[in-house]
């Protein structure tokens, strides 16, 4: 292994003090009157996570929990990179990297750790920060870069031959370009979302499923993806009110997990309050929301300047559809990965390592032990 550096999550307590003092000092806008979340983030919820954030959340218990597993720091081709490194306990273990997405973090699989490192069939866990998000360098970088920086974390950083790689949300794009950039190290790749039709397909090409998928995508995004479109435009914009106000980085991260359901399920997601609030603290307390929301317009902008999309990659891949994330068929994934396994799990959703970990848990570790690999 090369220049690891040990790390442990430490906040000093004047932020905390700051953090406070600006949560007892928002100035809230009001809303209609039985706006509920119609209008965006409810600001009945939110006063009420906001007094809870005040005078019940304990941030140094969940900065314990956060140091249970070992992590570092490490410089990967110039930029720092923050990830967990936890070894399986089992006869047999398989290096397994974990991406996570927006608006949450590498704490998306925290649940899933003892459930992967332990048992005769285990897993090292490598589970990195993204650039731009947490403890990672504060950088803004589209995902086939992140890609890249993953593939030299794990080969040369790390030492390893051949490893698995997994992810939802912008990790899907991360692990998609993994796969078909490096199929002689990646050995296999799983997915709970392969990606939006966008417009640009040829209706001729598409079946009546993906069509109503297609459908039910631009719906979607009418109705939920404002928030895509402002930071994928103007995230500086976006920034300056999410990195001064801790109750507006709230209200935006929660107006977009609350997509399509209820304040309960959205705390159910995250595991509860506490929970959802340390996703938002890694945020506040890194000062990351900027180079976060920045991603999405470097994707853009890596798009619009004519980048060659990546090719379908051979890589064996496992897909599992949750019940709350979008419908898509497996025709719509054999476009993009070479699916050997294709389920439809009973509960969960977009957040499924957090809200469902222990059917999420057993999935990977089914499909990642019944390809036939070198590991």
């Amino acid at each position: 292994m090369k220049n690891l550096i040990p790390f442990n999550v430490s906040v000093n307590q004047s932020e905390l003090d700051d953090l406070k003092a600006r949560l007892k000092n928002t100035r809230w806008p009001g809303e209609a009157e039985s706006a509920g979340w119609n209008f965006g983030t409810s600001e009945t919820y939110l006063k009420e996570l906001v007094n809870y954030w005040i005078g019940e959340y304990d941030w140094r218990k969940q900065e314990t929990a956060l140091n249970k597993y070992p992590q570092y720091i490490t410089d990967v081709n110039g930029i720092k990179i923050h990830f967990q490194y936890i070894k399986g306990k089992g006869k047999v273990t398989k290096p397994l990297l974990l991406t996570h997405g927006w608006p949450d973090s590498y704490y998306r699989f925290h649940k899933i750790i003892p459930l992967l490192t332990e048992g005769d069939q285990s897993f090292d866990l490598i589970i990195p920060s993204i650039p731009g998000f947490g403890f990672s360098e504060k950088i803004a970088m589209p995902g086939e870069a992140v890609a890249d920086l993953w593939k030299t974390l794990m080969t040369k950083n790390l030492g390893y031959t051949e490893f698995y790689a997994a992810g939802g949300d912008i990790g899907m794009g991360v692990t998609k370009a993994l796969a078909s950039k490096y199929p002689e190290v990646v050995a296999g790749v799983h997915f709970t979302d392969v990606g939006y039709p966008m417009g640009q397909e040829d209706p001729g090409t598409m079946t009546e499923a993906e069509k109503q998928f297609a459908q039910f995508v631009q719906q979607w995004w009418y109705s939920e993806g404002a928030y895509a479109m402002v930071q994928a435009t103007k995230p500086q914009s976006l920034a300056y009110g999410l990195n001064d106000s801790p109750a507006a980085l709230a209200a935006w991260m929660l107006s977009f997990g609350n997509a399509g359901a209820s304040p309960e399920i959205l705390e159910k997601a995250f595991g509860g309050r506490d929970e959802l609030l340390t996703n938002i603290m890694i945020y506040w307390t890194t000062q990351t929301i900027a180079t976060s929301v920045s991603m999405y317009k470097v994707e853009a902008m890596a798009q619009w300047g004519g980048a060659a999309p990546l090719q379908k990659s051979k890589v064996p891949a496992g897909v599992a559809v949750f019940p709350r994330e979008a419908q898509f068929p497996k025709e719509w994934a054999e476009r993009f990965v070479n699916v050997v396994s294709f389920k439809k799990m009973d509960e969960g959703g977009h957040f499924a390592a957090l809200e469902v970990p222990d059917p999420f848990a057993e999935e990977l570790r089914s499909f990642f032990y019944s390809i036939s690999s070198g590991i």
